[in-house]
């Protein structure tokens, strides 16, 4: 009985002081999950304009980080590989 006391206690505990931290991710986490269905978005209707970008973690990080300039910033890249730059 005490055993599982304490470690909830240190559990509580240990939430309690990452609270912020855990937020952050958290909110990074569905950032990123956001930036992975605009991805898909992009692929499903992006070839009738000529864009694709792959859909991938670095991708989709990108775009959780940084939202639209990430965006540009991935399309430059990807024009930058084109190009042979």
């Amino acid at each position: 009985m005490t055993v599982s006391l304490t470690g909830f206690l240190l559990l509580a505990l240990v939430l309690i002081l990452l609270h912020r931290w855990l937020y952050k991710l958290a909110g990074l986490a569905l950032r990123t999950l956001l930036g992975a269905l605009f991805l898909q978005l992009l692929s499903l209707f992006g070839g009738i304009g000529g864009l694709s970008l792959g859909i991938n973690l670095f991708n989709a990080l990108a775009l959780g980080l940084l939202g639209a300039p990430g965006f540009g910033l991935l399309l430059m890249l990807r024009w930058a590989a084109l190009r042979g730059l």
